[in-house]
């Protein structure tokens, strides 16, 4: 790895136990003191350490004309000998010697460096953060994390279920790996995958036993009825009020809750109706509500999975989006 050494090497070493190193390597980066780099430091540690050139060329190994020539190399940046050579031994000169304990403390920071960095990536590699709406994380997520993690024994898989505008700011943050939601328009950073279609349709309270089911209504029906929704700035809603707008509702929203699980039991207690989207549609049956898919028209909404712009995914990331992608389409039948 050739590392350019930031750190002034001049503030230890001395040339001939006297003479300062000139200041202006301290002022100018772009001098060859800048260039050193940390294979020509493991060449010198590890020429100081067995006291052969022959010796140290075979540990790391190269040749020993390559090991000569990095000293050499070295030498002529430093602006000083670092050791003195004869037939019988090799040692360190002054400069040399002040120059072993910062070597070796660079050299020692380069590897804790390369660890710590190599951790990190091991840890990111071993996880995998999702973040959803809670709707979508009951109906969709519990069958994809078991199958994944069966898979995937290694990997931590981390589900937050938030509203919508926190699963965007989760991903823009790198805080999550993917995110799951109705995002209707496109958003700055974010890059949308479509996973499946769903359609619009309408919740109502239980009705009472053997009276008559719709299993379609079309929008105009709805201009009467007090309706629950939720907060204005949630795309889904955005889309429901446009359509409500030009049927000319005109009864209002009675409730307002932030989650369409808390629509669905609102509506159960018979506080109202509510449009929601249809992949929540099992959990409706549970809970015993009538159920009519809205026409004229027929109004679809593509569920998401979103990612950051630029970021390259993690192979167990894309494995599990392919799984939410089978999910989905099974889902949406």
């Amino acid at each position: 790895m050739q590392t350019s050494l930031f750190v002034s090497l001049a503030f230890w070493i001395r040339v001939d136990g006297q003479q300062s190193i000139k200041r202006n390597i301290l002022m100018h980066p772009s001098e060859k003191l800048m260039h050193v780099s940390s294979r020509q430091l493991l060449a010198f540690l590890e020429v100081a350490r067995l006291r052969s050139f022959s010796k140290a060329a075979e540990q790391i190994p190269m040749s020993q004309s390559g090991m000569s020539m990095l000293i050499k190399d070295l030498e002529d940046q430093m602006g000083a000998r670092l050791f003195d050579r004869s037939p019988r031994s090799v040692t360190l000169t002054d400069a040399g010697r002040q120059l072993l304990p910062v070597a070796q403390r660079i050299v020692q920071d380069l590897r804790s460096l390369g660890s710590t960095i190599e951790g990190s990536e091991a840890a990111t590699r071993s996880r995998l953060d999702v973040a959803a709406t809670p709707m979508v994380t009951m109906s969709l997520l519990p069958d994809v994390v078991r199958e994944f993690t069966d898979s995937h024994p290694h990997v931590s898989t981390t589900i937050a279920d938030v509203d919508v505008n926190t699963v965007r700011q989760r991903v823009l943050d790198g805080e999550a790996d993917i995110g799951l939601g109705f995002f209707v328009k496109p958003a700055v950073g974010l890059l949308r995958q479509p996973l499946c279609r769903f359609r619009l349709m309408c919740i109502s309270p239980p009705a009472p036993t053997n009276s008559r089911r719709r299993s379609s209504r079309g929008w105009s029906s709805l201009r009467d009825l007090p309706l629950i929704g939720l907060p204005p700035d949630n795309p889904i809603q955005s889309l429901v009020e446009t359509h409500l707008a030009r049927i000319g509702h005109v009864h209002g929203k009675c409730q307002t809750a932030h989650f369409i699980g808390t629509l669905i039991a609102m509506t159960r207690a018979g506080l109202g109706h509510a449009v929601i989207p249809s992949f929540a549609i099992e959990e409706c049956k549970r809970h015993g509500l009538q159920i009519s898919m809205l026409i004229d028209p027929v109004v679809y909404l593509d569920l998401y999975l979103v990612s950051r712009r630029g970021i390259q995914p993690k192979p167990t990331t894309l494995d599990f989006s392919a799984r939410l992608k089978t999910a989905a389409t099974k889902l949406a039948k």
